[in-house]
């Protein structure tokens, strides 16, 4: 596994998803496409409460804890119990960011992880560390797309009358 690809990755990832975020108005952050969707807030809302009670508490207990039971989440219903979509954007983009920056320190400061270490996961099955480490990336540039996909979006809110098809296929 390339470790510094990843954690490189992980630091422009924090800088796509703030200049993604950072210049959004509240009508734009709070605006879903459809009510089962998420909204802007919605998603750094998520990527924060992912960062510090999914990815980093499951890594570490992966390579700390063997055998413990990871934590239980439920990221689907956090978006509701939390009332993620009745936020303020600045605040919460500061708060992903600030764990950002926790989960980069964290990571750089590992002595030699074991990243073959397993944990059995009752859905998932068997996963290493450094496959769980992996997701963490990946799930980085699932909410970047999500991001960049409501930003194309909201071309409709805000030009109702001019499609966007010249631009080409979605």
């Amino acid at each position: 596994m390339n470790l510094d690809y990843i954690l490189e990755r992980m630091a422009d990832n924090a800088a796509t998803v703030e200049s993604l975020a950072r210049s959004v108005g509240e009508e734009q952050a709070r605006w879903k496409p459809s009510p089962t969707e998420w909204s802007i807030l919605e998603v750094i809302n998520h990527l924060y409460d992912e960062e510090r009670e999914d990815f980093r508490t499951r890594l570490d207990y992966t390579l700390h804890r063997p055998g413990q039971p990871w934590p239980p989440i439920d990221p689907e219903g956090w978006v509701v119990a939390r009332s993620y979509n009745s936020r303020e954007l600045q605040p919460s983009l500061d708060n992903f960011l600030a764990e950002r920056r926790r989960s980069m320190a964290w990571l750089r400061s590992l002595q030699a992880p074991n990243w073959s270490a397993t944990y059995t996961h009752p859905r998932a099955g068997a996963i290493t560390a450094g496959a769980l480490l992996a997701s963490w990336l990946a799930h980085d540039f699932l909410h970047i797309r999500q991001l960049t996909q409501l930003h194309w979006q909201f071309i409709g809110v805000v030009a109702p009358d001019c499609p966007v098809t010249y631009a080409g296929p979605w």
